[in-house]
């Protein structure tokens, strides 16, 4: 018996030595990782019951990704407000953006819960995990005062140990809306600190990714392990393709209905034409599934064929891949969620999806445009809402799929936002809109694009940034204004 466990194992760490060979051959992170999951069927398939040294890698994952969800968040927080430059900007342009870019993700929430719960997803999905965070799980059925009251900071070094969430986004808050204000008058005194916040974002988001590289080895030992567990259990499979196929579906209403919805009230625009003018976009996030990494195509699109403005363009786009994200931080993290709480047969009341959309919301102030985005907002949404990480673990094989969905939400919505507040600041060109120059992209355009993305980044799956060395939106602002930053 321990013989063949050991077998198990030696098996596995040959199948990791492949996987290692492709990544270094520059495999595509998304074709790894859907390689890892049928590789990971056959393991469990071949070593029922005897995956006992196998599962630890899949958990040790998880480890790592919790570990790294408090400093991504204020890293994350701090680049994306005190990049806003002065409080005249965050009144204005800033102030602007960020609420549009909250108010799309909320609105993804609120879908996302809606649909998720009406179709009763993850009921019957037949999934064990292991013991769940009592004392986590305790905390969303306080009452409701006293769960507000948990919500601001009192020892910040004990929240960030105990990875309490929303007191972190808000001491983050504080403490970059502060410097803002400091910088308005002695831009020199602060300096330092800007100069700190971007070194800690890069080595950041470099350490984020070589967690989410690990990826694919951990699809192949937690998907093992949950087939070898669950063998003649379909129940389960059926249940992770309903999350796939609802994903989507939340993902393209969102994008196209309530997206177009919101352009013909407020940006006064016809949204068929908008869309048809941003496919390029669309297609570039859809294929290569990297958010940051369409703003070359997303933003000249929005100043050649929209008629945005190059400054509102080359801001509010590029902050749209730090905060909002509807896909990875709204409608994959509440997915999730509700897909644990049905499938665990938890009794959640009123309340406690209250205090879930709050939290996807507030999460979305939280999210990088780093490799691995939705994986970590779900994370933290999972944890501060006490729900077993395994969830995480279970959906990590259809996540790659639905990554594609959830990118070209997330690019959608970061356009669609630029584009009201071009209206509302009075700005928006309504001559190049109306032009039928380019309204519909020849094939040749949309493939030039596409392989001009590719050529400047490593294929590293969802949600990510083209290197370590991505543009911040005070960058792309100064390049679309022809001033070298």
């Amino acid at each position: 018996m321990g013989g063949y466990t050991t077998v198990a194992l030696l098996v596995t760490f040959g199948l990791f030595a492949g996987i290692w060979v492709l990544a270094r051959l520059r495999v595509n992170f998304s074709v790894l990782t859907i390689g890892a999951l049928a590789l990971g069927v056959g393991v469990g398939i071949v070593f029922e019951g005897h995956l006992d040294y196998v599962e630890p890698v899949g958990k040790i994952y998880l480890n790592l990704l919790l570990a790294i969800v408090a400093p991504l968040i204020i890293v994350s927080i701090l680049s994306s407000i005190t990049s806003l430059g002065t409080t005249a900007q965050l009144k204005t342009i800033g102030a602007r953006s960020v609420g549009w870019l909250l108010a799309l993700n909320a609105l993804a929430v609120l879908l996302t819960l809606g649909l998720a719960l009406e179709l009763g997803v993850g009921q019957g999905a037949g999934i064990t995990v292991g013991e769940r965070d009592t004392s986590a799980l305790e905390n969303i059925k306080k009452p409701f005062t006293e769960v507000v009251i948990d919500f601001f900071p009192t020892n910040i070094v004990s929240d960030i140990a105990e990875t309490n969430v929303i007191p972190i986004i808000l001491f983050s808050v504080l403490i970059a809306v502060s410097y803002s204000l400091i910088a308005d008058r002695a831009p020199a005194s602060v300096a330092p600190f800007k100069g700190i916040v971007d070194a800690s974002r890069e080595i950041i988001y470099k350490a984020v990714g070589f967690v989410i590289a690990l990826t694919p080895y951990a699809v192949l030992s937690l998907t093992s392990v949950a087939v070898g567990r669950a063998a003649g259990q379909w129940s389960q499979m059926v249940s992770l393709l309903g999350v796939l196929g609802l994903a989507w579906l939340a993902c393209f209403v969102h994008a196209f209905l309530i997206n177009g919805i919101l352009l013909r009230v407020y940006a006064d625009v016809n949204p068929v034409r908008f869309f048809r003018k941003i496919l390029p976009a669309q297609v570039t996030a859809l294929t290569t599934q990297s958010s940051a990494g369409t703003l070359p195509v997303t933003t000249r699109l929005l100043r050649e064929r929209i008629g945005v403005p190059s400054d509102i363009a080359g801001f509010t786009a590029p902050l749209g891949t730090t905060i909002g994200m509807p896909g990875c931080a709204g409608v994959w993290p509440v997915l999730i969620a509700v897909f644990g709480v049905n499938a665990l047969g938890l009794q959640w009341g009123i309340q406690d999806y209250a205090i879930l959309v709050l939290l996807g919301v507030l999460v979305s102030v939280g999210t990088a445009g780093v490799p691995g985005t939705a994986t970590i907002t779900a994370t933290t949404v999972l944890t501060a809402a006490g729900l077993p990480l395994e969830l995480v673990a279970i959906t990590l094989p259809v996540s790659m799929v639905a990554d594609m969905a959830r990118t070209l939400d997330n690019v959608t919505s970061a356009a669609v936002a630029a584009t009201i507040v071009a209206r509302q600041e009075g700005r928006l060109d309504d001559a190049v809109f109306d032009s039928d120059e380019d309204v519909v992209p020849d094939d040749d355009t949309v493939v030039a694009e596409a392989e001009e993305l590719l050529a400047s980044q490593v294929p590293i799956g969802a949600c990510a940034l083209p290197s370590s060395r991505s543009r911040t939106p005070q960058a792309v602002l100064s390049d679309s204004r022809g001033v070298n930053p």
